[in-house]
């Protein structure tokens, strides 16, 4: 599911309890059981979707599509494709062929076509009368007496009811446990009917938008919900459409704000400035090296030995290639820590990665006289007490 930018006010709003009139609120903060037919057993399975309002049911996007919008006579079928058919009942039966199963045969005038249920009530089976009308929508298959569809989707047609089987693609979405294609799809064009009175924020400026040759939010919601009949699907199979590249746009920009508001909130807080007046430890370092560090890792410690001395916390993310030398730089910043007299905690993500650094850091500082302690989940024992009080004195770095 994309993730929409939000507007900051919403939190506000709720964290204060401020009552809103549900038909008046916008749908980013409009919860789903606001929409018709919502309960809280259908919202409960919504939320496996990471559904809980109007506007992350609008952001659920298709995963793909199906072409619906033709209705196929029943003597044009072949096997294997999947079709939208309409027809008159002949006759429903409940027959014993192996297992219990329902088995209903339409007729268009061009040819007939068996529709198969192996799970089906005795409800649907009463309402399936001859005569009745069905339009219905699956995969064609060859059976044992001709075409047939088993489990097919239909839905029964008025007399004189005239038109395409859909007035656009058929979006099919993400699911879970409890919640079907075709609810998915209602509950869609409701959120949808909220739009059109109460629109999303889009933040992104139309000047902007016409220099990416975007649609508006609106307009990309509203076209990858109800994509017309001549969309070109393989576009859209490719996930390249103008629309779905503004809701990729949306997604991404509100990722990098998210990234610079946290950015923001952590250089806020205090932090402690290194404030040793010579690099003794890190030149010393650098001269025990049997080569040269390049001038992207001599860039890289410049920059953050400048962060090192600014008085909020350092955010860094230090990037490159297996072998390119980020541990050097991760050893020059310990050891600038050092010189100002704090310790220095290195963490790995494994256990054969963290013996691996322990090994290269010990190498290079046995000369330079700064005491280094391996700890891990294995070190158990008076092995363990004895790093534990080494750290706990500070005579390891």
């Amino acid at each position: 599911m994309t993730t929409p930018i939000r507007a900051p006010e919403d939190k506000t709003i709720r964290e204060r309890g401020i009552s809103t009139p549900r038909s008046s609120m916008a749908p980013e903060s409009r919860p789903v059981t606001a929409l018709r037919g919502v309960g809280a057993a259908l919202a409960e399975r919504l939320a496996k979707l990471d559904i809980f309002t109007v506007q992350d049911l609008l952001f659920l996007l298709p995963l793909r599509y199906e072409d619906r919008t033709q209705i196929v006579p029943l003597g044009s079928l072949s096997g294997g494709e999947r079709a939208v058919v309409e027809g008159e009942v002949l006759l429903a039966e409940v027959a014993f062929r192996g297992r219990r199963q329902l088995l209903v045969r339409i007729a268009d005038g061009t040819g007939s076509l068996t529709l198969r249920f192996f799970h089906f009530s005795n409800a649907q089976h009463q309402a399936l009368t001859r005569g009745t009308r069905l339009r219905c929508y699956g995969e064609v298959r060859r059976g044992p007496t001709g075409l047939e569809i088993v489990h097919p989707e239909y839905r029964r047609v008025a007399t004189g009811e005239a038109g395409a089987a859909e007035a656009t693609l058929t979006p099919m979405y993400p699911l879970t446990e409890g919640v079907q294609q075709g609810r998915l799809r209602q509950l869609t064009a409701l959120a949808l009917k909220e739009l059109a009175t109460h629109s999303l924020t889009d933040w992104i400026p139309p000047a902007v938008l016409g220099e990416l040759e975007l649609p508006s939010l609106r307009e990309a919601l509203e076209y990858v919900h109800r994509p017309p009949p001549d969309a070109d699907v393989g576009l859209l199979a490719s996930v390249k459409h103008p629309a779905q590249r503004r809701l990729a746009f949306e997604e991404l920009l509100a990722h990098q704000l998210s990234l610079r508001l946290l950015r923001q909130e952590i250089q806020a807080d205090p932090g402690w400035p290194f404030e040793s007046q010579t690099d003794a430890l890190v030149e010393r370092f650098l001269a025990s090296l049997p080569f040269r560090p390049t001038r992207a890792q001599l860039r890289a410690w410049r920059e953050i030995e400048a962060d090192l001395s600014k008085a909020s916390p350092m955010l860094r993310l230090v990037q490159g290639d297996v072998g390119s030398g980020k541990t050097v730089v991760a050893a020059m910043s310990a050891l600038r820590a050092v010189d100002a007299g704090f310790q220095v905690a290195l963490m790995a993500p494994t256990e054969l990665l963290a013996e691996q650094h322990a090994r290269n850091f010990a190498n290079w500082l046995a000369s330079l006289d700064v005491p280094l302690v391996f700890l891990s989940g294995k070190r158990t024992g008076a092995a363990r007490r004895r790093a534990l009080e080494e750290l706990a004195s500070g005579h390891a770095k």
